[in-house]
């Protein structure tokens, strides 16, 4: 059995236009250097002006939630972020939660994460979803009620082009034959996929074909031993295998009465989140800023998630 990750979230938007790039940098590099498994960073391509949809279920938004910056904020793209943190760690794994994968050209993106694997080392994981705004499928003029089999189609092409020396695809968004990409993703099989939703048809189908990972939306997060016993039946009943499978679970950092860092109780419910089939532990936490400070901050966090979850 594969030991349970942690798996901090890495910032990269602000409320503001401008965006402070060193300071995600530097986290970045301090979560290498203390140890983290992987980090992961979001993506936001443009946005509209219907910001409730973050809190309506109805719409693929999560009750209670609220898009964190307004609309004018600055988001940085994620494989654009994450190739330069590549070339800035060493060990670390980069991810994405979640990458609005349809919205990028495929052959382009199945170019991009190749590459982004190469210049890491092999150290790069796809998660990917269809996102809830309208408006970022309008503006790449895309139909939003055909996102799900726009997801598939990106990566039907993606894992031609990752598998395959001559590739050939036919669907009846794309056809083409004797097609060679290169370089091909360092992972056996191609980037490793998580793909995020509730336990609903579509999601378990797509793992089944694609995924090594889950990760879990909505009402999924409400009971992470049923949801994911019903998300491995599913999967079988899709024709997958899910002995294997991957899951993320987000958790937040507990403080004591003085503000600093309650590191035992933040880590606490592990073994608990372990037994109930969570590989990946996201811990959020707003990170001091400055490398040392950072490291100093992360070190005991990773200390105390080892002892209790492996």
């Amino acid at each position: 059995m594969t030991p349970p990750e942690l798996s901090p979230y890495l910032t990269t938007f602000t409320e503001g236009p401008q965006h402070d790039w060193p300071a995600p940098l530097e986290l970045a590099q301090a979560m290498d250097a203390a140890g983290v498994d992987r980090l992961v960073v979001s993506d936001h391509v443009v946005f509209g002006e219907n910001l409730d949809a973050y809190a309506d279920p109805s719409k693929g938004g999560q009750r209670g939630g609220r898009q964190p910056t307004g609309p004018d904020g600055a988001w940085l793209e994620p494989v654009t972020v994450l190739t330069a943190i590549a070339a800035n760690t060493t060990r670390i794994r980069l991810g994405t939660s979640i990458l609005l994968a349809a919205l990028r050209r495929p052959a382009v993106l199945a170019k991009q994460v190749a590459t982004l694997g190469v210049i890491s080392g092999g150290r790069v994981d796809l998660g990917v979803g269809v996102g809830l705004q309208r408006e970022e499928y309008d503006a790449r003029g895309l139909s939003f009620e055909c996102r799900g089999r726009l997801l598939d189609h990106t990566l039907e092409v993606c894992q031609a082009l990752w598998t395959q020396q001559r590739a050939s695809y036919a669907a009846p968004e794309l056809s083409f034959d004797g097609v060679h990409q290169m370089p091909k993703p360092v992972q056996p099989g191609g980037v490793p996929l998580w793909i995020s939703g509730t336990v609903n048809p579509a999601v378990p189908r797509r793992i089944a074909r694609f995924g090594s990972g889950w990760i879990p939306w909505g009402s999924a997060t409400a009971d992470p031993a049923a949801s994911i016993a019903a998300m491995k039946d599913a999967i079988a009943d899709a024709g997958g295998d899910p002995s294997g499978l991957q899951v993320q679970r987000s958790t937040r950092a507990v403080k004591k009465v003085d503000g600093t860092i309650d590191y035992a109780a933040t880590v606490a419910a592990a073994p608990t989140l372990v037994d109930a089939g969570v590989t990946d532990i996201r811990v959020s936490a707003a990170l001091p800023a400055g490398y040392q400070r950072a490291v100093d901050f992360l070190t005991p966090l990773v200390e105390a998630f080892r002892d209790v979850a492996r």
